[in-house]
Order: C-alpha cells, then structure tokens, then sequence
C-alpha cells in the first residue's frame, strides 16, 4: 500500500510539473501586451525592453520558470503584477470562498447520489424510474441555465434567498447558508445526475453476480448484502466519477461565481486572465492542480483500499 501510495504521489507530481510548465510557457507568449498593459499607452518598444529586463522576463523561458519553480516550492508565488498583492495570500483567500461552495455541492451530491442509486438498483419500481429521470433532466439541463432559473424562482419571485453576494460562515453562518445555497444547487444537478446513473449501473451488475445469490442463499439480510458486499465492490468506479465531478465543479466555479458575483476562485482566474496578470494565473493554476491532484490521491488510495487489486496497476 505504501508503494502504491509513492508511485500515485510521483505521478501526482509530474502531472503538477509538466501542467505549470506547459501554462508558463504559453503565458510568455503574451508577456510583451501585458507589460505595456502595465505602462499604458504611452509606452515605446525601449521603456517595455527595459521594464521587461528590471522584472527580469529577458531571460530565457525556461530559466524564468526555474526560477519561479524555486521560489513556488518554498511557499513563495510572487506578487500580482497589477496590485502587488501577495499570490497566495490571495489566492487562498478567494480559494476558501470556492471550497466552502464546492465542497459542500460534493458531499450533498455524493450523499443524495448514493442513496438514490442504491434505492434504484435494489427496489427498482417508481424509485428507479424517478432516479433515471433525475438523471435525464441533470444530463439536459446546462449549470447557466439552471442558475438563471433557480435565481428568477427563488430570488426574484419568493425573495427567498439573495441572488448575488457572499457572506463568510465565521461570520454569519445563517447568511452564508443563505448565499450559497442557489451556487450549490446549480453546482450539483449534473453531478447527481452523472453519479446516481453510476451508482444505479454499478449496483445492478453487483446484485446480479453469482456471490450475491450465495450470500442470499445463507441467510443474508437484503440490507446486509446491500450494504456490506454489493455497494463496497460498487464502490470503486464512483468514487472515480466522484472525483471527476469535483473537478467539474471546480471548473463550473468559474461562470457560477462570475454569475452571483461570489468572491471566490473562479471570479478572480477570470479577472487575472483578462489582465495577463501572470503571477495570479501561475498561482492559480498551482494551487488548482495540486488540489486535483490531492483529491485523485485520496480517491486512489480508497481505491486501492476498497479493492486491493487496483493497487497492482
């Protein structure tokens, strides 16, 4: 377990190494706009040259990403080059905003997603035809579409909940309920949709194979055999899913947030990209990419534990 934990880390961080690189190397490409973004219109060929030398973009790319490697890997990601605002000061900042709506989208998801999928497959009737029909309108239905109508119904009409704006749980644990809950349900749709078909799928083929019917044999409770046996096999290839659906979500982020006006991750890639801000982009996409890659870690190593022959690939 412990070597198959090292190589899943390796690959972790290889997948980190070549993602910043690659996005350093095609940010470069656009460093002379950005640099007479920053000195405005009255900026000349010579005043750019000379500011891109004092900040020393002059080198060679890969010595400039090196370099920024060096400094990343001891905590330190620079300053924006816009606001001289410390990247992971604020990136972390935006970035609680973010998992605070994502991570509770995953786990309703995840909790709703297995209960209707274990119901589905193993009463079937008006349960599985509603499952597969939850499934059908989250497949169909877009997350922008989704969130305009839940903010017209609940926002607009029932005055229900706020449409735009965000409040830290510190803070005002009601009002942040309240702010996030429209982001979070337009978050989840899809994902239960995607994960109650897998769950559904994965249990049928579990309750069809030739141990199920000994264990029945036996004695079994039909909970028992639910439970215990058939949802641990089914297990395995939902948690892939699952952890694919965080990375949705974390992607689906950036037009929710831009969308509520949330202070989060999202909003602030967009804004940096816009700019060309390129410490905020590089920071961004560090952080993103080892919370992928953090998040698949887990998943492969509950994997490897639920199934110790995936732990052999």
């Amino acid at each position: 377990m412990i070597l198959y934990s090292l190589r899943r880390l390796g690959a972790g961080l290889v997948l980190a190494f070549l993602v910043t690189m690659i996005t350093y190397l095609l940010l470069s490409l656009t460093i002379d706009d950005v640099v007479a973004s920053l000195l405005g219109p009255a900026a000349n060929p010579e005043t750019i040259d000379a500011r891109k030398a004092a900040m020393g973009l002059d080198r060679p790319v890969l010595v400039q990403y090196a370099d920024w490697l060096a400094h990343a890997v001891r905590g330190d990601f620079g300053v924006s080059y816009f606001t001289s605002e410390p990247v992971e000061s604020a990136v972390t900042t935006r970035l609680s905003v973010t998992l605070s709506i994502v991570v509770v989208a995953l786990f309703l998801t995840a909790v709703i997603s297995v209960v209707l999928g274990v119901l589905a497959a193993s009463r079937g009737g008006a349960i599985d035809r509603g499952a597969q029909a939850l499934s059908m309108v989250g497949f169909l239905v877009p997350n922008l579409l989704l969130a305009i109508i839940l903010v017209y119904v609940l926002s607009i009409r029932l005055h229900w909940l706020p449409a735009t704006g965000f409040s830290h749980f510190s803070e005002n644990p009601g009002r942040w309920a309240a702010t996030i809950t429209i982001p979070v349900l337009a978050l989840m749709v899809a994902g239960i949709a995607s994960l109650t078909a897998q769950v559904r799928g994965a249990m049928i083929d579990e309750l069809r194979k030739d141990y199920i019917r000994t264990l029945r044999t036996r004695g079994l409770s039909t909970r028992s055999i639910v439970l215990r046996h058939a949802l641990r096999n089914a297990a395995g290839p939902a948690l892939t899913v699952l952890s694919l659906e965080f990375i949705t979500m974390v992607g689906g982020a950036l037009i929710i947030e831009n969308i509520f006006a949330l202070p989060g991750y999202g909003s602030y890639a967009f804004s940096a990209s816009l700019q060309g801000d390129v410490p905020i982009i590089m920071g961004i996409t560090a952080f993103a990419v080892l919370l992928v890659v953090g998040v698949n870690l887990v998943v492969d190593l509950l994997n490897g534990w639920l199934n110790p022959k995936a732990r052999v690939h």
